[in-house]
């Protein structure tokens, strides 16, 4: 018997990753390529599809921000986002044009999440995050089984953080300076230490900066939000030092307050790191085609 074969893309704001297949175990196909133009990028995109007469649908997890709304006339678009040529892209139009298949769109912290439900350190939780921190900063998830939804889209990387001591860093973000992508993403470890994250020495201070930041906003979504655990993805947190300084600060913070043995007793199985690794990504645009195949609650 013949199996549905979907189609999925990672869209970031630095490399495209284009996937085939039906889940982790299940990849036919899969290419990565820089993120340039939309002209090129896109044309890219559809190239790679195009070796598939058999798709059933297309999931894309973008970057943004974006309208991921299907009864808004500007669907499917990137629209405000401060990459240089890429506002107002008719990103979903595009490829349903030129494939002629079914195309999800949502963001790509919502797919990520998405993935990680299906297949994943989410897996079998009704209300979760997900956060990455890498070339930005971006989170979603799924509240009560459902993936975070409501005006727009959330815009977690944005939040408004309490400075740490001392800190005179500006941040880098165009829009907000030293909000929390401002402050932790790829880009602001760099400005602020002069090296790529991955250059960085375990002890170098510019991680305690990262540390507070991002502790601060994980308790504020833990009070906000309630989920059930809390997913750090992203480039910057493959550095894996990070996460139990996190966890011990997010502790500190709340003190107690919130009486539940996963903070309390099992925070290292609260605040984790993806179990798709860098393919959560991808792998979540794959199960955004086969959620659209679905029939309707």
């Amino acid at each position: 018997m013949h199996q549905e074969q979907f189609g999925g893309v990672e869209a970031g704001g630095t490399k495209f990753i284009c996937a085939v297949g039906t889940g982790p175990d299940g990849l036919t196909d899969i290419k990565t390529f820089d993120t340039t133009t939309p002209e090129e990028t896109l044309g890219h995109t559809v190239s790679f599809f195009r070796r598939h007469s058999d798709l059933t649908a297309v999931g894309i997890g973008s970057f943004g921000p974006l309208d991921p709304d299907p009864s808004s006339a500007s669907f499917g678009y990137i629209t405000s986002t401060p990459k240089v040529g890429w506002a107002n892209t008719d990103f979903a139009g595009r490829l349903r044009s030129e494939l002629g298949v079914r195309v999800a769109f949502d963001t790509d912290v919502n797919a990520a999440a998405l993935g990680e439900h299906r297949w994943g350190a989410a897996t079998g939780l009704d209300t979760f995050i997900y956060l990455t921190v890498g070339t930005g900063v971006g989170g979603g998830g799924l509240c009560r089984g459902r993936r975070l939804r409501g005006l727009v889209h959330p815009e977690m990387g944005h939040l408004r953080v309490p400075r740490a001591a001392g800190d005179t860093f500006r941040g880098v973000c165009p829009y907000h300076g030293d909000c929390l992508e401002g402050m932790t993403s790829g880009p602001a470890v760099r400005a602020r230490s002069g090296l790529p994250p991955d250059e960085l020495e375990p002890d170098h201070p510019a991680w305690t900066f990262q540390v507070h930041y991002l502790s601060m906003a994980l308790v504020n979504y833990i009070c906000v939000l309630s989920p059930e655990r809390v997913i750090l993805g992203g480039g910057v947190m493959n550095q894996r030092h990070l996460f139990p300084r996190i966890r011990e600060r997010v502790q500190l913070l709340l003190n107690g307050y919130i009486q539940t043995a996963s903070i309390l007793d099992a925070i290292e199985s609260y605040i984790v790191p993806p179990l798709l690794g860098n393919r959560s990504g991808v792998l979540g645009a794959i199960a955004l085609a086969q959620e659209a195949c679905e029939p309707a609650d």
